[in-house]
């Protein structure tokens, strides 16, 4: 399996450094989507585009026999807004090319179905949430991808987060000749801050809140009759987000009332917090030692990033691991990482991951007691 990853190693670099070149935000990845599908369909994958009503999500698969196992790999390829590829996501794709390429050419499954499954919007938009609601997943056995980092580690928790647009409406007003006239919808959206910073104090640990104003008037002499704010909540339990969050949307309807304004809320696509497979990761941290590679202490909790495939974890075994690119400390949607996903260390990661990848599915696929491992740990903890 690993020639076979080998033997695309010009390919994927080329795949990586191109998708870094032309990076595209969330639900906008059309030519990263096109690419991807285009490579597997040559290859001689079975590929649906445009699936779960997504333009940017496609589904490839192979059927190695009747019967046996569905496993999935997972490729992400948006990028972030100003960031380009800081993230990393297309060095997740270019692994996940050649793990399923690798797969079907050499694996020795009989039976059994490969899934190739293309995520839009990963960053905030919530594809693999829209896709696995639209039924996209269902019967899939296990799903893996990698995520480059600063720590090579089989294991990572993370935080569930809920995100909220809210939009103040008060009235315009010259703000000179007519100020008593005027309802400023932007100190309402001024003191919602206000208020959110005075309820940190009476928060949980491993609790984050940050927003931004999106919109905040048009010139200084006019009264602003609209104001906008995006709020992200996270903690390390969805329910206690749910409930924080509610606390948030007070604070702003608290706010706009004490100015005389109103405020409306639109919710986004809330992430689940990551759960682990702890049998799959062994067995993917496995083959990472096997190529030399030293994986560290698995972290089971902890990390403040936040991400759909919590979503999908809380769904069916998956796991997520992570191979080192950068310096441990140096942090993702930054741009000295969005540098690193174009350089040596981030290539060389394509192929260890790809690898990593492509045996772990294997195992899958020709193990059944490791496969009826991974599901019983999954069904055990649905029961705690």
């Amino acid at each position: 399996m690993a020639a076979a990853v080998d033997a695309q190693r010009d390919e994927l670099r080329d795949l990586a450094l191109d998708l870094h070149a032309h990076p595209e935000t969330a639900f906008e990845e059309h030519r990263s989507a096109a690419k991807l599908a285009h490579m597997l369909r040559e290859d001689g994958f079975d590929v649906d585009e445009g699936v779960a009503g997504l333009d940017t999500a496609f589904v490839a698969r192979h059927r190695f026999g009747p019967g046996g196992p569905r496993i999935a790999l997972l490729a992400e390829y948006d990028a972030l807004p100003g960031l380009g590829h800081a993230c990393g996501h297309n060095l997740i794709s270019a692994a996940c090319m050649g793990a399923a390429r690798a797969l079907r050419r050499r694996s020795d499954a009989t039976a059994g179905e490969l899934l190739v499954v293309g995520t839009p919007a990963e960053e905030g938009g919530g594809g693999k949430i829209i896709m696995l609601d639209q039924g996209v997943f269902d019967g899939v056995d296990a799903a893996m991808m990698f995520h480059p980092g600063g720590r090579t580690m089989t294991t990572r928790g993370s935080l569930a987060a809920a995100r909220v647009t809210m939009r103040f409406h008060g009235r315009a007003a010259h703000a000179a000749a007519a100020p008593h006239v005027g309802i400023n919808a932007l100190d309402a959206c001024i003191q919602t801050f206000n208020a959110i910073n005075a309820l940190r104090q009476h928060v949980r640990d491993e609790t984050r809140i940050h927003g931004i104003i999106t919109n905040g008037g048009e010139a200084a002499n006019i009264t602003p009759a609209f104001a906008e704010a995006k709020f992200s909540v996270r903690h390390r339990r969805f329910e206690y987000v749910q409930e924080l969050l509610e606390r948030v949307k007070a604070c702003a309807t608290g706010a706009a009332t004490s100015v005389g304004a109103t405020v409306t809320f639109e919710d986004g696509l809330a992430y689940a917090e990551r759960r682990v497979n702890g049998a799959l990761a062994e067995r993917f941290g496995a083959h990472l030692e096997h190529q030399g590679e030293r994986v560290l202490q698995p972290l089971s909790v902890g990390g403040v990033g936040s991400s759909d495939f919590g979503n999908l974890s809380q769904t069916l075994p998956a796991i997520h691991p992570y191979v080192a690119i950068v310096a441990e400390g140096t942090s993702a949607h930054t741009p000295e990482f969005a540098v690193a996903a174009a350089s040596p260390d981030g290539l060389r990661a394509v192929g260890i991951a790809a690898t990593a990848l492509a045996l772990t599915a294997n195992d899958l696929f020709t193990d059944p007691t490791l496969l009826a491992r991974v599901t019983a740990e999954f069904a055990q903890e649905a029961t705690v």
